[in-house]
């Protein structure tokens, strides 16, 4: 999926769209995308001032977008102006890299359970083969009320 297909899946947008490319997808169980980790980023003046390292939570989020995008993909339905994936859940988050401006994050998420509009996920993120962060997600797609 180029950046394209993404925004037609995703409703976040600039500064807070966290995806890049999605390489490689098996709808209904895997997805493998992209995040190229660039120092113009909005966040890297203030985290951390003449060390910037992107902060762990925007990383949770970004593996939570890709989540999204195989959700939707494997549902076989692109999301309206009145549905919305929130987080019911993040557990086991473990950071063991710092990511830093020129880095690539790349994504892994596999479902490892899905019952109606909930889903659980296990992600991994990774820099130049390295783990830098993993957890396991629980989403939820909602309606707007």
């Amino acid at each position: 999926m180029d950046i394209n297909e993404i925004l037609s899946y995703l409703p976040h947008r600039y500064p807070f769209l966290l995806v890049d490319r999605v390489i490689e997808i098996e709808e209904g169980k895997r997805i493998v995308a992209i995040k190229n980790v660039t120092m113009n980023e909005p966040f890297f003046p203030g985290h951390f001032p003449g060390h910037p390292v992107m902060p762990g939570v925007l990383i949770v989020e970004a593996m939570a977008q890709v989540a999204a995008l195989l959700s939707f993909k494997s549902m076989g339905v692109k999301p309206d102006e009145n549905s919305v994936v929130l987080f019911a859940g993040i557990d086991n988050v473990r950071f063991k890299r710092q990511v830093v401006p020129g880095d690539q994050l790349v994504f892994e998420v596999e479902i490892l359970q899905g019952k109606r509009n909930v889903y659980k996920y296990k992600g991994v993120a990774r820099v130049d083969g390295q783990l830098a962060t993993e957890a396991e997600l629980m989403c939820a797609l909602k309606t707007k009320s």
